[in-house]
Order: structure tokens, then C-alpha cells, then sequence
């Protein structure tokens, strides 16, 4: 009744509990890449085998469990396990805060060297083992990374960019040399600590995950970030995000000067009429931008210390402009005898005023 789901790596849920099972199994390596293996569950392979393919020391901990009936769901607290069964030192290495692989069959997984630095942006206060650091590089070296799918590279990436500390993901993969591979565009910006502290400050205002990427791409330029967007195929709401970020963040940090009928095309260009939320989340990556680097000094004060009111400022021009009733307009301009050009200017200039009476 178990129900199989998984194609290279099957697990089983159970027909009651949903609570899902996976085989103890070993793999041999048939060619590169994260699909590049032929798996092997049987009755012979022993839980050390299965342990020793993990890819952490700290992922390579089981245990016992007291089952009470075949179709029990297994408790969450400790008690309900026995002995811990840890060949690998998982535990010393959990104390230690190290994070070191299992075996060198860590170096058939490509996708392994982003799992390292997403853990590391996850638990930031852990280092990565020099042996298995110079295991990386050498995995690089040998061109693994080459294997590697768009939607895996960026399925990773996403992930260690929603994590504690996003900047420690790409200050690994740059130390093994696996950012120049994946991402040469942030390797030819220089990622540096204005960029860290930027998408740290994202993290801090627990900013959705299009804010995070666009803090990431915000410097890159319309080339360059159009072109790491096709390459790792970029969801459509990260990449319009950094579109618009990397477009207008420098107007929305300058916007304090703009007169009414500046801010009124500023939020047209950003489609805020249209995208109220999105244009939101715009705002909110522009504030991480400025008070994680772009505004001078500032930027190591801490957020406590660097304010941003453009974003306030911003929201009540956009809800002044959207007092605007469009439709009566288009309906007296359509009796009018106007076709849609002038309409829609008719439309700007009533936005105008309305932002006017605002400021």
C-alpha cells in the first residue's frame, strides 16, 4: 500500500500517515551531474552503506525508533528514540560547528557544493572543513559543475537566499571558486561587503524571496542581469522584480527631489497601477539596498540608524495618484471624441494633480 514517489531517488508514503520511507540504498556513479547515478535498495545494503552517502557528517546521524504499531507516526520528541548511530562523528562535528563531508563520494554530486553553502547561510556560525573545502575546489576544477541544470542551480540558490544569512552562501561558492562558474556576473561585480550587508538587511526584514534576488542583481545592469535571468531560468516575479530594482533604484533613493509630475512617471514606469504589491515589494528592496550599502556611511550603522522615507513617501503618492477615478475619465474623454493616446494622457495629468495636493 506504500505509494512510491521520486523518479531518481524514490521514497515511499505511507498509505495512512502520508509520513514518507526511503530505502537504505547505495549509488554508482554512470556520469556527471546530479542525475548521473545508478541506485541500488536491497535488503543486503546496511545502514553504514546508506550513512556513508550522505553528504554531511551532520546529515549522516540515525536512529532507532520504539515503533508501537506498524502504522504509529513517529514522535518528535527525543525519547521516542533509542541509541543514536553516528559512524561518521556527525555529532562531534554538530558540537564543533564544522560542516565536513562523509566520504570523497561527495565529489560525484555536483549539487552537493551548494548544498555546503546553503548550510552555511543557514547556520552561519559554522565553518566549512579545509578538506572539504579543497574537495570543492577540486570538484570545480575538474569541471562537475558543467552537469549541473538550470533548475538545480537556481532551486539551491533560491533556497540559500531565503536562509539566516544569505551572504555566506555566495562567500563560499566564491572561496571554491563555484561563483565564477555559476554566476561570473556577481564574480565580475565583486561581491563585497556592501553587497553582503545588503542582502543580509533583506534577510533581517525577512523580505520575500524576488526582493532578496533583486538586492543580489540590483548593480548588475540590463545585459548582464537579462542574461543570468535566461540562463538559470528565472521564475517571471524574480526576474521583473530585478528588472525593476535594477531600472530604478537609484530614482526611488533620489525620489525626495522629484516634483509631482517626476513621481508620477516614476510609478508608471514601475507599473504601480497596475502592480500595487509588487511595486511595494520595489520599495522594500530599495530600502535594503540603501541601508545595507548605498547609503555611505550609513550602511554600517545598523538598521536602527539608517531610516529610509522614501519608501513611506512613496506609498502615499501611489495612494494619492490611485484616488484618480480612470474610468470616468476615459468615459468623458470617449464622449468627447478622444481616442486612447489622449486619454491616457488625460489620465496622467489628473494623476498629477492628485500628487501635487499630496506633497
Amino acid at each position: 500500500g506504500y505509494l512510491p514517489v521520486g523518479k531518481d531517488f524514490p521514497v515511499f508514503l505511507h498509505p495512512d500517515s502520508r509520513e514518507e520511507y526511503a530505502l537504505a540504498r547505495t549509488e554508482r556513479k554512470t556520469a556527471r551531474g546530479y542525475h548521473g547515478f545508478e541506485v541500488h535498495a536491497a535488503p543486503n545494503v546496511t545502514l553504514e552503506e546508506d550513512l556513508a552517502r550522505r553528504d554531511l557528517t551532520i546529515n549522516s546521524i540515525a536512529a532507532n525508533v520504539r515503533k508501537q504499531g506498524f502504522s504509529n507516526t513517529f514522535g518528535s520528541d527525543f525519547e521516542d528514540f533509542e541509541a543514536l548511530i553516528d559512524p561518521f562523528n556527525g555529532q562531534a562535528d554538530l558540537k564543533a560547528k564544522v560542516l565536513r563531508h562523509v566520504t570523497a563520494a561527495f565529489r560525484e554530486d555536483p549539487v552537493r557544493i551548494l548544498r555546503v553553502a546553503r548550510f552555511a547561510a543557514r547556520f552561519a556560525d559554522f565553518s566549512v572543513a579545509p578538506e572539504t573545502m579543497q574537495l570543492m575546489q577540486a570538484m570545480v576544477d575538474d569541471g562537475e559543475l558543467d552537469a549541473l541544470v538550470a533548475e538545480r542551480v537556481w532551486q539551491e540558490l533560491a533556497r540559500g537566499l531565503m536562509e539566516k544569512k544569505p551572504s555566506r552562501m555566495f562567500e563560499v561558492l566564491r572561496a571554491c571558486g563555484a561563483l565564477q562558474k555559476l554566476l561570473p556576473e556577481i564574480k565580475l561585480n565583486k561581491l563585497g561587503s556592501d553587497s553582503n550587508l545588503i542582502l543580509n538587511t533583506a534577510a533581517q526584514l525577512d523580505a520575500p524571496l524576488p526582493v532578496r534576488f533583486a538586492c543580489l542583481t540590483h548593480d548588475l545592469g540590463a545585459e548582464l542581469l537579462k542574461g543570468v535571468c535566461e540562463r538559470l531560468r528565472v521564475p517571471v516575479d524574480c526576474k521583473e522584480m530585478a528588472d525593476v530594482v535594477a531600472r530604478e533604484h537609484g530614482n526611488i533613493h533620489r525620489s525626495a527631489e522629484f516634483d509631482a509630475a517626476a513621481l508620477t512617471q516614476l510609478l508608471e514606469r514601475c507599473d504601480a497601477f497596475r502592480k500595487p504589491q509588487r511595486f511595494t515589494d520595489v520599495l522594500l528592496a530599495c530600502e535594503c539596498i540603501f541601508r545595507g550599502g548605498e547609503s555611505g556611511s550609513l550602511g554600517s550603522l545598523g538598521l536602527e540608524d539608517s531610516a529610509y522615507p522614501q519608501r513611506t513617501r512613496l506609498l502615499g503618492v501611489l495612494t494619492a495618484a490611485q484616488s484618480v477615478v480612470t474610468h470616468l475619465i476615459a468615459e468623458q474623454a470617449q464622449t468627447d471624441g478622444h481616442d486612447g493616446k489622449k486619454i491616457g494622457e488625460l489620465i496622467h495629468a489628473a494623476r498629477v494633480r492628485a500628487v501635487e495636493g499630496f506633497s
